[in-house]
């Protein structure tokens, strides 16, 4: 199957049934990529949980889209016309869901809001159903928005000489871990369309490999110059002049601006400092956990140790030996030049009074979350 020219890595299908509440999701298996683009469908909430572990789906905003879509089809599922019990075999769906990684808080974000909306919904459970699949393609619509807001933003951030920018990014903040157009790739395109991008540079991203497969498909997919280089160069090009900016996504980010985002990150937040480049996160209003204080909080998820000690079928590592491979590290927010979100570039530190005093912007993620 061909990539389309245009990446959306979770997508609501209902042109095979007349009936819009019998569709389906297609998510594009990440798994495959960049060897091999394929769609997976998925028909049940259990799947989709399946989906989001094994990583077939991956990046903060699209497991939170991925995970709306999955409450609707687990809801979808359950029989009963009584809504009391409904509502609490909704809750188990969601029990299930928020199961699968402990650290993207837009996975819980996406579950609490559909929660809301099921129990703010008067009505019939088939009319309860409906309008969760509403809820769900409006969250999925929003995070595509937001994705383009932040790409405007973060280009207006970006240093303004040299005109044409060498950035850095780590692991896979593009459409592929979004709704469409990415965060920190968001930003990257919004600067090749400006024509303030001379190269993308692309860590590896060890253990999994999302900068060197994913990052540079994605690239490579729009005509943007992209180098791949392994983790441990990014001192050295740094070293040599090579490297004007660094933008990277983000799972989660505390209140005071600490910031969660794939391992290596805060390696790469240390030498930009030691060289004095600009280091910046992207990410949605969503992606900032607010009742969390500080970084120590986050949970940190620790995955297979096949990830390290094998590449495919091929065993890089003798038997007998340990691993430890945890997904995520917290870069210290005085690390940070920037937060780049859908309502603009803040200081990471203090984050939550400065978002408050931005026009009310806290205010409008609470009554966001409070309304749906």
């Amino acid at each position: 199957m061909a990539p389309p020219n245009q990446v959306y890595p979770v997508i609501w299908n209902d042109e095979s049934s007349v009936d819009t509440l019998h569709g389906r999701v297609l998510l594009i298996d990440q798994t495959r990529l960049p060897n091999e683009y394929a769609v997976v469908d998925i028909h049940r909430y259990e799947d989709m949980a399946w989906a989001i572990e094994t990583m077939i789906v991956r990046g903060a905003p699209a497991i939170g889209v991925a995970a709306a879509y999955g409450m609707y089809l687990g809801a979808r599922e359950i029989k009963t016309t009584d809504r009391s019990e409904f509502l609490t075999q909704l809750e188990q769906v969601a029990r299930r869901l928020r199961a699968t990684r402990p650290t993207a808080v837009n996975l819980f974000w996406a579950i609490d809001r559909m929660l809301k909306t099921a129990q703010r919904t008067l009505g019939s459970v088939e009319h309860l159903k409906a309008t969760l699949l509403e809820m769900a393609k409006t969250i999925n619509a929003d995070d595509l928005r937001t994705c383009q807001q932040i790409g405007d933003y973060g280009l207006a951030a970006l240093p303004s000489n040299p005109e044409q920018l060498r950035i850095l990014t780590h692991c896979n903040a593009g459409a592929l871990a979004t709704a469409g157009y990415g965060t920190a790739l968001g930003v990257v395109r919004s600067a090749w369309n400006a024509g303030r991008l001379e190269r993308v540079f692309a860590d590896e991203t060890r253990p999994r490999l999302q900068g060197a497969k994913l990052t540079a498909w994605e690239c490579v997919q729009e005509g943007i110059p992209v180098t791949v280089i392994t983790d441990n160069m990014a001192a050295h090009c740094m070293q040599q002049g090579m490297i004007d900016v660094v933008v990277v996504g983000a799972d989660r980010i505390a209140a005071n601006g600490d910031t969660a985002n794939k391992i290596g990150t805060y390696s790469l937040a240390l030498v930009a400092r030691a060289h004095h480049i600009p280091f910046f996160v992207a990410a949605p209003l969503s992606t900032i956990d607010f009742e969390i204080s500080n970084g120590s909080q986050i949970p940190i998820e620790e995955r297979h140790p096949g990830e390290i000690y094998k590449v495919g079928e091929t065993l890089l590592c003798p038997a007998g030996a340990d691993f430890y491979n945890p997904a995520f590290d917290v870069t210290p927010a005085d690390l940070i030049t920037g937060i780049i979100t859908e309502y603009g570039v803040v200081a990471p530190v203090n984050l939550k009074d400065q978002l408050a005093a931005e026009s009310g912007v806290l205010d409008r993620k609470i009554s966001f979350l409070e309304d749906a």
